[in-house]
């Protein structure tokens, strides 16, 4: 543990950014899921409706620098393909 006073703010500021880090990147799994959830069930408007929500927080997320625009691009291209298939 910090015994300096900056080093044990630092440690205090790292525990609240961690904490609303993993809420936000938990808001963002769960509009994937919810994508997924809507394809598997054969749902095609909720599924497309969910893909736009979902896009959104994977962009938002990247914005915040919780995961990398590569991994961005992989989750909506993934997400897309199995929505477009739904459709078809």
């Amino acid at each position: 543990m910090a015994n300096i006073a900056s080093a044990k703010k630092r440690a205090r500021q790292a525990e609240g950014r961690r904490q609303r880090n993993m809420g936000a990147r938990s808001t963002m799994r769960t509009y994937v899921k919810k994508v997924r959830e809507a394809v598997d069930a054969g749902e095609k408007d909720a599924a497309q409706a969910a893909y736009v929500k979902a896009t959104s927080m994977v962009d938002k997320a990247v914005g915040k620098g919780l995961i990398h625009k590569n991994k961005a691009a992989r989750i909506k291209g993934r997400l897309n393909k199995a929505v477009a298939a739904l459709a078809a």
